[in-house]
């Protein structure tokens, strides 16, 4: 017999009050220990290894750079704002990270997703206040007045929504609504750090990640199409985006500006040729071939020289100023208005990039710290949201370089960022005859791994139907009625889907492996050997007040027996037999004699004195799930049949006791609770 260990009692209330006394004093120590894991970078930076980490760090950082600002150019169109502003993102985003992230080789910037949740909630704010979202055409305001400023070429407007009594214009209204947006939602994960939120991950699961940022990749896609074709659209706004901007495209195909699809066509052949090359030869390549920077600078000099703008009227990227402006303290009225929006932005913005931290330390052979690094991604969106930028988070694809080629630390991060300051500095004038569509084309092709998820769709069923399921339906609720509420979708399909599984879960009759004392489901496994007289019966899920029913009816199909039904049958019947004899009829009711009578009390025999439940997939019991037990325990001995339960976890043990299904001070404990199903099996047939 095993006999439990005696639970020394802990006075939980001590231990809260001690841990609180030990966080609550503050001693030279305890304050050094904080900083230095507040700001990680003061703990590995010293112990840097020059000769060993420089030249991989500094190979990293410049193709990152080179990367960088081609695609922080090209999600300022996702984020429908101007590039300057993607410039900046990029710049401090890398700068803040290098001194809070825990992980050595992710890249933390500027990410597709991201800037479309942001784009999405600018054009949202900005159709309220009247603006028009067609980007070439000049912003209208019902209500306010309209000052022209030929020295700028801008359009000022006096605007009194959400309290902002200052001349601002559709550029200076979307990047406040960016910036209020961001530093709300750094503000929630530095919350969620602060009180170790960080478990709201693990809702997000695999399936529910790949459908959503699938779904976000055909939005992201069908915003661009505009931009390919050259076609002045206005930008969707709303539930079914998606299929709302596919009409308008066939709608206005006629009038596509054939400059802009013919310099498209040659951009996406030469970036997807490239992409392809450099996959197939990644490991011949000492780094990634820079063909995004190598489009955009032939690009521009063929726009500049052949004046596409002028002649053909192809949308160019405009004036990019250099330099930084002032910083600004976002606008409180402006953050009220996006604070339900900033959740779901902070919620994906933290996952990608804890999910991609352990990732790489996991491949490289370290640890980070994952509430440290919400902290880090919640401050990449503070501070910077006072300078003019928006949400930021790990990117997958940049990270992936960065490991490629040769990142040892977050100093590959510094180097990027120079790379950026340099083109904020002197080199952003240079892309104003940069067309649009070419910006499109890198941002299409940049999504061709989150659009390959469909080819592994067989695949992923083959593995997992219900998975499968999650990932359709988090990508369809994403593509076609916006991100945001697909994320909320997958979330809630998937717990359902746990929920139903739970509910109904597989069940089984067992049959013993021959010459064994194992005992496996008869109806997957050959050349079983039923137990004469017992019947042994499998649940595969916890037993509670959602699965309670089909528990019981699971267990009544297969033993072929209802319990409460044979009770009933049989007091009917004792019933019948009391009238006739009362009667002095001494047939039955059936035109049997008396002597016949015990046999038509059981007319169908039950072939079993013994009922074995194998507790072993029972990992918890509600009180529901206790009363359950003890019901059936009723009900079966009422008909001579004992219920012996086998495999039982602690957790199990414990909720029986307490409930009282063992009886008084646990008498007949050991008669009725088993470790294994062969010693239940020897003892049911052991029994008289």
């Amino acid at each position: 017999l095993m006999e439990r260990k005696t639970r020394v009692k802990i006075n939980r209330k001590e231990i809260m009050l001690a841990k609180l006394r030990k966080s609550c004093s503050c001693t030279p120590k305890k304050l050094k220990n904080f900083v230095m894991d507040f700001l990680p970078v003061l703990r590995w930076l010293p112990k840097y290894q020059c000769k060993e980490y420089i030249w991989g760090d500094v190979m990293s950082g410049l193709v990152i750079g080179i990367i960088l600002v081609p695609q922080a150019i090209a999600y300022s169109l996702l984020a429908g704002l101007k590039p300057i502003y993607s410039l900046y993102t990029s710049f401090f985003a890398n700068i803040i990270y290098f001194l809070m992230g825990t992980s050595r080789h992710v890249s933390v910037g500027i990410f597709s997703l991201i800037s479309l949740m942001v784009g999405q909630v600018v054009d949202r704010e900005l159709l309220l206040a009247g603006f028009d979202l067609n980007d070439d055409a000049p912003p209208a305001l019902g209500d306010g007045s309209l000052q022209n400023d030929s020295h700028s070429n801008t359009t000022a407007f006096n605007l009194t929504i959400a309290g902002m009594n200052a001349e601002c214009g559709k550029e200076c209204y979307a990047i406040g609504i960016a910036t209020a947006l961001t530093f709300v939602a750094g503000v929630y994960q530095v919350l969620m750090g602060i009180f170790r939120l960080g478990f709201v991950s693990m809702y997000l699961s695999e399936s529910v990640l790949d459908g959503f940022a699938t779904g976000a990749s055909l939005t992201i896609l069908t915003a661009q199409v505009k931009y390919l074709i050259g076609i002045k659209i206005p930008r969707s706004q709303g539930h079914g985006m998606l299929v709302i901007t596919w009409i308008n495209i066939f709608r206005n195909i006629s009038q596509a500006n054939l400059c802009d699809v013919i310099t498209s066509a040659i951009c996406i052949i030469v970036l997807v040729t490239a992409k392809e090359l450099g996959d197939r030869y990644k490991h011949k390549l000492k780094f990634p071939l820079p063909t995004e920077l190598v489009v955009i600078v032939v690009a521009t000099l063929v726009s500049h020289y052949g004046k596409l703008n002028e002649v053909y009227a192809s949308s160019v990227s405009g004036a990019i100023p250099t330099g930084f402006i002032p910083p600004k303290v976002p606008h409180v009225n402006l953050m009220l208005r996006v604070a339900i929006d900033a959740l779901p932005l902070a919620i994906v913005s933290f996952v990608f990039t804890v999910s991609l931290s352990e990732m790489c330390a996991k491949k490289y052979a370290y640890t980070i710290r994952a509430n440290q690094e919400m902290f880090a991604v919640g401050f990449c969106n503070i501070i910077p949201s006072f300078f003019h930028s928006f949400a930021t988070s790990a990117a997958l694809a940049k990270t992936l370089v960065k490991t490629s080629t040769g990142c040892q630390t977050q100093v590959s991060g510094v180097i990027s960022a120079m790379v950026v300051l340099l083109v904020l500095l002197f080199l952003a004038p240079l892309f104003y005859s940069l067309q649009k569509c070419v910006l499109a084309c890198i941002i299409i092709v940049s999504l061709r791994g989150a659009l390959r998820k469909f080819r592994d769709v067989p695949a992923r069923y083959h593995v997992n139907k219900v998975d499968t399921l999650v990932w359709i339906v988090t990508m369809s609720a994403s593509a076609l009625i916006s991100t945001e509420i697909g994320l909320l979708v997958g979330i809630v399909f998937s717990i359902l889907c746990i929920i139903v599984r739970t509910q109904r879960p597989r069940t089984a009759l067992l049959g013993q492996i021959q010459d064994t004392s194992f005992y496996e489901d008869d109806l997957e496994y050959e050349n079983l050997s039923s137990v004469p007289k017992v019947k042994i019966f499998r649940f595969e899920a916890p037993l509670y007040y959602a699965n309670r029913n089909y528990f019981l009816k699971s267990l009544y199909r297969l033993t072929s027996l209802d319990p409460n039904l044979e009770a009933a049958r049989r007091k009917k019947y004792e019933k019948k037999e009391k009238q006739h004899l009362k009667k002095g009829d001494h047939t039955t009711a059936n035109g049997l004699g008396i002597g016949g009578t015990t046999l038509q009390l059981v007319p169908k025999q039950i072939d079993f004195q013994a009922l074995v439940v194998d507790c072993s997939s029972i990992s918890f019991l509600d009180t529901t799930g206790v009363n359950t037990l003890k019901e059936i325990l009723k009900d079966y001995k009422d008909l001579n049949i004992s219920v012996l339960l086998a495999c039982c976890n602690p957790s199990v043990i414990d909720s029986l006791k307490r409930g009282g299904y063992f009886g008084k001070d646990f008498a007949n404990m050991q008669e009725m609770l088993f470790y294994s199903i062969h010693n239940a099996v020897q003892f049911a047939k052991d029994q008289k």
